[in-house]
């Protein structure tokens, strides 16, 4: 767990936002240290328990929206995965009309924190929380824990001012302190050392998944960064029935120079996404790069139906069990046993 400047002279309780299950905060002052994810399901934990006010203190802006499908579906149908000059409408009727009088909290205009940028938070009751005074969301920098053992001196900041900037230090009563930081990404370094070579190391793999020339290995969700829209189990599905059909038919499988030529054609095509064109993709784009490595090669198309479905297997298997009939039957006639023993020199 992370640890703070002062943290001994502490009075309260700390958590970690992983380990709340079976903890009390009912009529109890909290502090959540983070803005992410993680810090706006453990206000939802102790809102649940009538904790007394709760505090969130968060270093950066993120992008809060609406828990609604459909509005979820139109951000997220941007197939270019990226800003756009276009990005400041759905902002603009985000703040009009989710944040409302909140506004000031989400990320300001031309700031570089864009809606397609990072993963937003996708909730509705922490504005609500915020509004009937159950909750705070504070933005500024952490300085510690009081020396009188009561809380946290916080350096809060205004709307656009960087982190580390100026601002007005408070000190923030607290019962219990949550730290909602210190996500720490799980390693990769169990895989082949190639797979890490410059300039194609993750995420900047075939349909982000699949390592130049390892198309039987699939990091399923290991190599993502940032995303919109992919809080469902689609994709996972259909990444593993790629990792399926390339498994078993040996001509639906990627040519490492086909692997290249995907992965250089959307950088191209996203050369100017800030922090790669890897490090953020929309639901849409994604479904636009199961779809296209689908159609650019015809010997996938008996797949299809079961990629991107998970039906009908027993078609594609069949033809791929007659191919490789054909095969060996080919490799017999020229002579050529699975064992590479040559019969035509046996017999001869």
């Amino acid at each position: 767990m992370p640890t703070l400047p002062g943290q001994e002279h502490f009075q309260g309780e700390i958590w970690h936002s992983s380990k709340l299950d079976g903890k009390v905060a009912k009529s109890k002052k909290v502090a959540i240290i983070g803005g992410g994810a993680s810090a706006v399901e453990a206000l939802e934990f102790v809102a649940s328990q009538e904790a007394e006010h709760t505090n969130i203190l968060a270093r950066s802006d993120k992008w809060i929206i609406p828990r609604n499908p459909l509005v979820d579906a139109i951000l997220a149908f941007n197939v270019f995965g990226s800003e756009t000059i276009f990005s400041w409408i759905p902002e603009y009727i985000l703040r009009l009309f989710f944040y409302r009088d909140l506004y000031d909290i989400s990320p300001p205009p031309n700031s570089g924190k864009g809606l397609f940028t990072e993963t937003p938070m996708v909730n509705d009751q922490v504005l609500d929380l915020i509004r009937c005074g159950r909750a705070s969301w504070l933005r500024g920098d952490i300085n510690g824990y009081d020396p009188c053992g009561k809380g946290i001196r916080f350096n809060k900041r205004a709307q656009g001012v960087p982190k580390n900037g100026p601002g007005v230090e408070h000190m923030i009563e607290a019962d219990i302190v949550i730290m909602a930081t210190g996500y720490k990404r799980p390693s990769l370094n169990f895989l082949p050392a190639d797979v890490f070579k410059e300039p194609y190391e993750p995420p900047n793999w075939y349909l982000q998944v699949f390592p130049l020339d390892y198309p039987d290995i699939c990091a399923n969700n290991c190599t993502y960064v940032n995303a919109i829209g992919t809080i469902r189990n689609y994709h996972i599905g259909i990444y593993t029935r790629f990792l399926l059909m390339y498994l078993v038919d040996p001509l639906a499988r990627p040519q490492i120079r086909w692997m290249k030529r995907w992965i250089d054609f959307t950088r191209f095509i996203k050369s100017k996404a800030p922090g790669g064109a890897f490090d953020f993709f929309t639901y849409s784009e994604l479904i636009y790069w199961f779809l296209f490595t689908i159609a650019i090669n015809p010997l996938r198309w008996k797949w299809a139906a079961f990629v991107l479905f998970g039906v009908g297997k027993g078609l594609p298997l069949s033809v791929v069990q007659h191919e490789d009939r054909a095969r060996n039957g080919l490799a017999m006639t020229n002579g050529i046993s699975n064992g590479n023993y040559d019969y035509n020199e046996e017999e001869s």
